[in-house]
């Protein structure tokens, strides 16, 4: 394979890996934010809001967290492709991040339904 296409594509893969920690902080940040205008806006939300701010907050963290980990393995998996000129493809990490995003607007929509 020519250089610089081998170059292109390990950039590529970096970018794309710097997306990903993006999403993650994203998705931590929004667990923050539910706990945030949860006892800010709605302090006497009553029990049931406590508990739906608080999953909402420690699922969008365990999320996050593993979203740099899943991250992280595909970079490297991708990187190891690239050397080995071998093509894979993400699906697992196209479904991951489907329920990912569906699991918290579940999640967003229970607290809201509740609260």
């Amino acid at each position: 394979m020519d250089e610089q296409k081998l170059i292109q594509q390990h950039l590529a893969n970096e970018r794309t890996y710097l997306a990903w920690i993006r999403t993650s902080i994203a998705l931590v940040g929004v667990g923050f934010l539910a706990t945030t205008v949860h006892m800010t806006a709605l302090p006497d939300a009553g029990d049931v809001g406590n508990k739906l701010a608080i999953l909402v907050s420690i699922v969008s963290l365990f999320l996050g967290i593993m979203t740099i980990v899943g991250a992280t393995i595909n970079y490297y998996q991708t990187r190891r492709n690239i050397n080995e000129s071998r093509f894979a493809s993400s699906h697992r990490i196209i479904a991951y991040m489907t329920t990912v995003a569906l699991l918290l607007v579940v999640l967003v929509s229970a607290y809201l339904l509740f609260v």
